[in-house]
């Protein structure tokens, strides 16, 4: 059975890319260097942020996410996967751009909670104000009956943004206990309005935020991509 070559479609932000790499390597089941997936990775942090774009006010990153994506497929990937949730609002653009497959995290998390824990109707997304706004988890979830609670407008910028892109956020390589405590407090938020499970919509927060910390489901977006990842290409799963 021949493996797939995944290709990782990287550098938004580089701190997710490499945890997305660890997370393949460390769910991949392997007791010898030739056990492992090849993975192929272009970090490309130059990609224009992708949350202005959504909102109206920053550059189109399509252009230099296809030209990273063409990249990958010329070194041999068989199919991309990304470690930004919000590059995936413009994932259906960036499949007309290529020819090989792009794994969508959003489809991945929805099948996750169908699978796992169908009996959750309701439950919070920790994300950027991109993600949240184009209501790329929102609108999957309605799909299989389950209610997306998003943080207050000022919870979301006081906290969520200001954990993930403030000057000591996340994104500027603070991985930091005041960033969990801000992440944390958003998603107590949500709970008390009656989530039944947190998802980790922006790859920066399972850096900052594990399922020990938080008493109900935590859904690791990037986890869940790199079991994925892993399948896809065949390989065995830890």
């Amino acid at each position: 059975m021949k493996e797939g070559i995944i290709g990782i479609l990287g550098g938004m932000g580089p701190e997710a890319t490499l945890d997305l790499f660890q997370k393949v390597i460390k769910n991949t089941k392997a007791v010898r260097d030739q056990d492992h997936l090849r993975v192929l990775i272009d970090n490309n942090p130059k990609i224009p942020d992708r949350t202005p774009a959504i909102l109206g006010s920053g550059e189109n990153p399509v252009p230099m996410m296809i030209e990273t994506a063409k990249n990958l497929e010329r070194a041999g990937a068989d199919f991309i996967v990304i470690p930004c949730v919000s590059a995936h609002y413009f994932i259906n653009q960036l499949r007309e751009g290529i020819t090989i497959p792009v794994i969508s995290i959003i489809e991945e998390v929805a099948g996750e909670i169908e699978r796992r824990l169908p009996s959750i109707k309701r439950t919070g997304v920790i994300a950027t104000t991109g993600t949240i706004r184009a209501g790329l988890f929102q609108n999957r979830l309605m799909e299989i009956g389950v209610e997306v609670l998003v943080p207050t407008t000022e919870d979301q910028e006081d906290l969520v943004m200001s954990a993930i892109y403030g000057e000591s956020g996340v994104k500027s390589g603070f991985i930091s206990s005041a960033n969990k405590e801000k992440i944390l407090k958003a998603s107590n938020a949500l709970i008390e309005k009656g989530a039944q499970g947190i998802i980790g919509g922006c790859t920066e927060v399972p850096l900052v935020v594990q399922q020990s910390d938080i008493q109900v489901p935590f859904f690791d977006s990037l986890n869940i991509l790199a079991l994925s990842a892993i399948r896809i290409a065949k390989g065995k799963v830890r």
